[in-house]
């Protein structure tokens, strides 16, 4: 699905964004896309990065990936968390590897927070010497993460009005902050973003009808339990990992864990899955409605239909100079 090239020599501080909620087609679109332009697909999405959820979190299959050069994927191990920042320059080193290639990046993926952190950036935090980790990680097992959410709160009562007492990872994450800098998180954050790359955009948000698209999450459920979603989860069990991980919060495993575990039937618990994702790609739907300025909206699941329309306008984009 190629119409020749218009990367090649224009556009070297273009950036091409394929967004949208889960089951939306996002993918395909950008494989062809990348293909056609002479670009790279980028991952933009938070839960595609852990190699041991290859099905769960529906990354692109080696048809797609032969399309064009994907970057991003499956490099994560589910034991070690990974955050926005770490992710934003991660992906802004791929950014600038593409321009000075004369590639064109192409960010696909559903998680806002990660295109937030790119283009908008990150409060200057410094960075935390791991001793204050440790010490707050002593103090999540000692007392409890209700017992942190306390502490915090006595010292960074914004954070912890919006943190659960049983959010371990972002409390620790709170609690180390005020240890090292004497600061709190939230006053960190109240100072002005420093962005990760900035860089021409050109974003398309991908918004079918929502009966079209919950049907479609629901199937590719389906197929995942085909393709081999239960033997993965059951890897990813025998792993015995803390359950606050994100990679263990995916779609579908905590579901597929019960089931695992005897608690509930395999039909009850791809039924707790599908009602899972149907909320999620709602939630982004939303998120991308409201937080996000389009370019192209399109409202079709249909990838030729997109790609006609979305093409001539990208084309038009890279050959202008910024």
């Amino acid at each position: 699905m190629s119409s020749g090239k218009p990367g090649d020599g224009a556009g070297r501080d273009a950036l091409l964004l394929i967004l949208g909620p889960t089951a939306s087609g996002k993918s395909a679109l950008a494989a062809d896309i990348a293909a056609a332009v002479g670009g790279v697909v980028i991952n933009t999405d938070s839960m595609q990065v852990y190699r041991d959820l290859h099905i769960l979190t529906a990354r692109p299959e080696p048809e797609l990936e032969q399309r064009a050069p994907h970057r991003l994927y499956g490099f994560q191990d589910a034991a070690e968390p990974f955050s926005a920042a770490l992710w934003a320059t991660r992906a802004a080193a791929e950014i600038r590897l593409c321009w000075a290639n004369g590639q064109v990046p192409v960010l696909c993926g559903g998680t806002g927070l990660y295109v937030r952190s790119l283009l908008r950036g990150f409060a200057p935090i410094p960075d935390i010497a791991p001793e204050f980790r440790a010490e707050a990680m002593q103090v999540l097992a000692d007392a409890g993460a209700p017992a942190l959410h306390a502490r915090l709160a006595a010292v960074d009562p914004t954070t912890a009005a919006r943190l659960k007492p049983g959010d371990s990872q972002r409390l620790v994450r709170a609690w180390e902050v005020w240890l090292a800098t004497g600061r709190s998180l939230s006053d960190w954050q109240a100072e002005p973003d420093q962005p990760v790359i900035r860089a021409r955009t050109f974003t398309v948000v991908l918004d079918p009808p929502r009966a079209d698209l919950h049907a479609r999450c629901d199937a590719r459920f389906d197929l995942m339990l085909a393709a081999g979603a239960l033997a993965e989860v059951k890897s990813l069990r025998a792993r015995a990992l803390a359950p606050d991980l994100p990679a263990m919060k995916a779609l579908g495993v905590p579901e597929l864990m019960a089931f695992l575990a005897g608690e509930v039937s395999l039909e009850a618990a791809k039924a707790a899955a599908q009602m899972a994702t149907r909320r999620y790609a709602k939630r982004q739907g939303t998120w991308f409605r409201n937080q996000i300025v389009a370019d192209l909206r399109p409202t079709t699941q249909q990838t030729e239909s997109v790609f006609a329309e979305t093409f001539p306008k990208i084309s038009e984009f890279l050959l202008t100079t910024g």
